[in-house]
């Protein structure tokens, strides 16, 4: 269940960092990406759950968790991932519902990581 999964997952930064040499100004460059364009990954998912196209919802769902996964976002990521899989089978009941949780996990990953200090 996606409320199960750690809001952020130090131990993926942890990996991340030591993957790039501890360069911090990376990391911090790709959080600053992550942080500018995730509000437009849920919009585009709101738009198409609004529109009931289940369709237009598989690619912002789709890159919303691949970037949250990569930065530790893991519940954020495990509800984009059931967005995505649900826009790819056609079924638009309980988007809505969905996108309201990856919303409040968008806030809660956004507070983590400013606590953690990446943002």
């Amino acid at each position: 269940m996606s409320d199960e999964a750690p809001i952020l997952d130090q131990s993926v930064i942890d990996e991340l960092r030591a993957s790039v040499g501890g360069d911090d100004a990376f990391i911090a460059d790709l959080v600053a990406t992550y942080l500018a364009e995730g509000p437009g990954h849920l919009d585009a998912i709101a738009a198409g759950v609004a529109a009931g196209d289940a369709g237009a919802v598989v690619r912002p769902a789709h890159t919303l968790k691949s970037s949250s996964a990569s930065l530790g976002a893991m519940r954020l990521s495990q509800l984009a991932r059931e967005i995505e899989f649900a826009g790819r089978d056609g079924e638009s009941a309980g988007l809505a519902d969905q996108l309201e949780a990856a919303q409040a996990a968008w806030a809660a990953t956004v507070i983590a990581m400013q606590e953690a200090d990446l943002a």
